[in-house]
Parts: C-alpha cells; sequence; structure tokens
C-alpha cells in the first residue's frame, strides 16, 4: 500500500525487512508471527489433504458397493445415488491439486501464492454437482417414461443404507476439516456428501414401493434425488461465489475494528478490507495517528495494530496497515494529489 501522510503503510506477515533495527527493538518479531502464520497455512493444507484421501477411499469403496447392485438390479433411483457418489469421490482430485499448489511460495509473477486455486476448485466442484443433478434427473425421467421392474430390492436397500454411511462419514470429516482451516470448497463439497447420504436413504423408500408393486415408486424417488441435488449444488454455488467475490464474514471486519480501536496511540480507525485467498486471510486497513509523532513512533503504532489484528482475527495470515495522521487546520490536505490523480 502506497504510504502518504505522517508514516507509510506497512505490510505484514510477507517476512520482509526496512533495513533497521526496529524488529529488535520489539518484544516479539514480526518473522516470528509470520513464520507462525504459515505454519499454521502449510498445517491447513496437510490437514485439508488427509481428509480428502481418507474421504476418496471411503467414497470410492462406497460407490463400487453400490455399482455392483446397481448391475444386477437395474434400480435407477440407486444409479443416481451411485454416480453422485463417484463424482463426489472425483471432486477430492482437484480439491487436492488445489490445497498442493496453495504450499507453494509466492513469486514475482504470482505475489500472493496460489491459495486461489483451491477457489477455482470449488468452481470445478459446483460444476461435478451440477452435472450429477442433470443426468440423475434425466435418468429419472426416462424411467418414468419407461418404467421397468427393479430387482434384488433387499441389496438395493442395504445399498441405500451403505450409501447413507459412508456419506455421512465422508460429510461430517470434510465439514470439521474445512471449518478448522477455512476452506470454504472443503466445506462445500462436505455439505454436497451430506445430502448425497439423505439421498441414499431415500432408495429405501424407492425400494420399498417397488416391493408394494409401484413401478413408478423407484423413478419418482430418483427424481427427489434429482431435485436434493439442486439444492446442495444452490447453497455450494453461494459458498464458492462468495469467495470469488472477496466476501467476508462482516463479524470478522467487527473483530479488526475492535482490535484496532484498542491499540495505544490509534486515534481512529478507518475502512477495513478483508479477502480470502485460499483458507488463509488477508486484511488492509489505516489508523489515523497524532500528528505530532515522529515517524518512528508512528512506525510502532502500525506494528501494534498488524499485531492486534493477528492476534484478533482467527486465519488471518498477513495484514497491511497505512498510517495518517489526524488533520491539522492550517495544513493541507496530503490526500489532495491522490484525488486528483483519481479524477484523472
Amino acid at each position: 500500500m502506497t504510504g502518504h501522510g505522517q508514516g507509510s503503510g506497512h505490510r505484514h506477515g510477507q517476512g520482509h525487512d526496512h533495513g533497521h533495527g526496529r524488529r529488535r527493538g520489539l518484544g516479539h518479531g514480526h518473522h516470528h508471527h509470520s513464520h507462525d502464520r504459515i505454519d499454521s497455512a502449510l498445517e491447513g493444507s496437510a490437514a485439508g489433504l488427509r481428509t480428502l484421501w481418507v474421504s476418496f477411499a471411503v467414497l470410492a469403496a462406497t460407490t463400487a458397493a453400490q455399482a455392483v447392485v446397481v448391475a444386477l438390479s437395474g434400480s435407477v433411483a440407486l444409479l443416481g445415488d451411485t454416480v453422485h457418489n463417484a463424482t463426489d469421490a472425483l471432486t477430492a482430485l482437484p480439491l487436492a491439486v488445489a490445497f498442493l499448489l496453495g504450499r507453494r511460495a509466492a513469486t514475482r509473477r504470482y505475489t500472493y501464492g496460489f491459495g486461489r486455486a483451491e477457489d477455482l476448485a470449488g468452481v470445478f466442484v459446483v460444476l461435478v454437482i451440477a452435472a450429477s443433478a442433470v443426468f440423475a434427473g434425466y435418468e429419472a425421467v426416462r424411467r418414468m417414461l419407461d418404467p421397468q421392474e427393479v430387482g434384488h430390492l433387499p441389496a438395493v436397500a442395504a445399498a441405500g443404507l451403505i450409501g447413507f454411511a459412508g456419506n455421512e462419514w465422508v460429510a461430517r470429516a470434510r465439514i470439521r476439516t474445512g471449518r478448522r482451516i477455512g476452506s470454504a470448497a472443503l466445506v462445500a463439497d462436505g455439505l454436497h456428501a451430506r445430502t448425497d447420504g439423505f439421498t441414499s436413504l431415500a432408495v429405501l423408500l424407492g425400494a420399498g414401493g417397488s416391493a408394494l408393486g409401484w413401478r413408478y415408486a423407484d423413478p419418482l424417488i430418483g427424481l427427489l434425488i434429482a431435485a436434493a441435488i439442486t439444492l446442495v449444488l444452490r447453497g455450494a454455488a453461494r459458498e464458492v461465489w462468495h469467495r470469488l467475490m472477496d466476501a467476508v464474514d462482516p463479524a470478522l471486519v467487527d473483530e479488526a475494528e475492535h482490535a484496532l480501536a484498542r491499540v495505544e496511540g490509534v486515534r481512529a480507525v478507518g475502512a477495513v478490507r478483508m479477502r480470502w485467498i485460499g483458507h488463509s486471510l488477508r486484511a488492509e486497513t489505516s489508523v489515523v495517528v497524532d500528528p505530532g509523532l515522529t515517524v518512528v513512533r508512528a512506525h510502532a503504532v502500525a506494528v501494534a495494530a498488524e499485531h492486534a489484528l493477528l492476534h484478533s482475527v482467527h486465519r488471518l495470515a498477513g495484514a497491511t496497515v497505512h498510517v495518517d495522521h489526524a488533520p491539522e487546520p492550517s495544513a493541507p490536505d496530503p490526500h489532495a494529489p491522490l484525488a486528483h490523480h483519481a479524477v484523472r
């Protein structure tokens, strides 16, 4: 951030040095916080990868068991559930690639690192959910127009229970890890798996209706499954949209403003801006200080403000604090050149 007024913008979390002894003069240095935040981000990526690989194995086994029953029974409801479980398992692959990319260090071209790959993977997840909803709906409508007998009903019911158990386990693991590390894509995928579990239970209803002789029970349940997938699609798309548009929980902004206001030497707090990059937060803000402060003292206030933010806002990996001085009656507005430039 460009500095103006008394003091300059100061970035935290990049591990750079300004060439003077300020780091040694503080009780705990920036490098300590920077390394802690980087280690936290790496640990988050590692936890996400572990959850993805285990959930992939569970869903792959669930899908394989259901596919055998689909081949034997011809149940379109179970087919829709099986396809959805298969696509859910496959979404682990782009997410895993995104987590691996997110562990790479920032470069001169990608100065914020590669955390955005996680959000792009979330877009892929949404597209996969949409495709599975279309396929499940198509197969259900086709079977409604040409109903067929469903065989091996006990096996179909058992496959539905297996699908529920596998998906619920995966959902809990993904949602828990996603919320802990701040990954919207992983949470969206967990919600996706949770709905898959309930659609698997719906297969039981189709099997029960078929056992009672109602030929339309199975395709009707297939349609309900497609509708349920569509509801998941809406929620997952909303989560990913928020991340792509740099939306954050307003409560995080409140926490940041309260933390800054308590810093000694801060007279007022300017706009606080935050954005998620993968599962790490970045923040930008400005604080107003006494115009009589030296550059060194104003800089010390900025450092204290950064520390306050990093200690108060969960998942915050770095912050840029710009220092402004309080206006003086006789002094020109230091921001006037910037305003003129913005108009041009």
